[in-house]
């Protein structure tokens, strides 16, 4: 038996064959960088790639999916699931927000700076069809301003929609499936008048 036969395709196979199901492009990340796939959504560019936290000894990698745009009102919102860590991970400024939808109030902290534009947010039916239909691990989407502590911010007035999911994804029809989801938040921020694309 093969290698391939035990563990399956590979995920640079994977990827590979989901560019033509999202018009992405495929690109090779070598031995030191990440693979990525990078499509266009109407005005927006959709970064997919892995990413890597190292927290000592351990060290978890996760699939990302990330958008550049321009930020124009400050709208941030974060959504992860609960857990027995929930309350360590309490963003400064940021409310808890019910946003009147069971499954996301029941299984998800909704955190944002506009509880308006959270519950517009996610009042669009197929945002929160998407996201039920995930399976139960890790996933977390939010704004960022900036790529971390110890990175570089972005520019003023840019913001970048980022998601995040446990483990690297190999299933085409859940990648399908969270490319969907991301692109439709990327489009409700744009109706809420929140979003334009970075030029």
């Amino acid at each position: 038996m093969s290698f391939r036969d035990y563990f399956g395709p590979s995920k640079k196979e994977i990827w590979q064959k989901l560019c033509p199901e999202i018009d992405g492009t495929f690109v090779d990340g070598g031995f030191w960088k990440s693979d990525q796939v990078i499509a266009k959504v109407d005005e927006w560019v959709i970064t997919l790639d892995t990413y890597t936290i190292s927290t000592g000894r351990i060290a978890s990698v996760y699939t990302r999916m990330r958008a550049p745009y321009i930020n124009k009102d400050g709208f941030r919102f974060k959504l992860y699931r609960k857990s027995m860590f929930s309350g360590l991970e309490k963003l400064f400024g940021m409310q808890d927000l019910k946003v009147r939808t069971s499954f996301l109030d029941d299984k998800y902290i909704i955190q944002g700076n506009n509880r308006q534009k959270v519950q517009e947010l996610f009042s669009n039916p197929r945002v929160c069809a998407l996201i039920k239909v995930q399976p139960d691990n890790y996933l977390e989407i939010e704004i960022k301003n900036g790529p971390g502590l110890f990175g570089r911010r972005f520019p003023e007035g840019i913001s970048e929609l980022h998601l995040l999911v446990g483990g690297v994804i190999k299933d085409m029809e859940r990648l399908k499936s969270l490319f969907e989801l991301f692109s439709e938040i990327m489009r409700q921020l744009s109706l809420m008048d929140s979003a334009s694309p970075v030029s």
